[in-house]
């Protein structure tokens, strides 16, 4: 298999059963194949659509290189994405935690047109971006790893 994916999957799985889908991944490729890896990303934005989902952890930078790397990758490009949503992100999950709201429904909503409109215009704006140099922060974390 020349390329493999795994997106919005890893962070939801235990340890030992993150370590075996991602060796997996590895074994399935044939050399010079591509992972193409896509996680929840800064444990600060743990929260409660984090709390509903399941999520066993969100992932670093360095974090999600050792992993890939400790199952024989070699880690290509790793980004931070989504940075445009961070500050929102950040904010609504700081609340949460100095209020103490209970995890009884997820966060995540579907904006009104016009601001669903400015977002979608500037996640395009970052995906252009981001093609030439990473972003130092964001809600997700992309990874491309070759098997050599």
């Amino acid at each position: 298999m020349d390329v493999a994916t795994s997106f919005d999957v890893l962070y939801l799985l235990p340890d030992d059963a993150e370590r075996a889908a991602i060796a997996e991944m590895h074994r399935v490729l044939v050399r010079g194949g591509v992972a193409i890896v896509n996680v929840a990303a800064m444990p600060v934005l743990h929260g409660h659509h984090s709390v509903l989902s399941a999520e066993r952890r969100r992932y670093t930078r360095p974090m999600l290189r050792d992993r890939l790397e400790a199952a024989g990758f070699v880690v290509e490009r790793l980004t931070y994405t989504n940075a445009v949503l961070f500050p929102v992100m950040l904010a609504v999950r700081g609340a949460q935690r100095l209020t103490g709201a209970r995890a009884e429904e997820s966060d995540i909503r579907m904006p009104s047109a016009p601001v669903n409109a400015t977002l979608s215009g500037a996640l395009a704006v970052e995906a252009a971006v981001v093609q030439w140099m990473p972003m130092p922060f964001g809600s997700s974390l992309l990874a491309a790893a070759r098997k050599v």
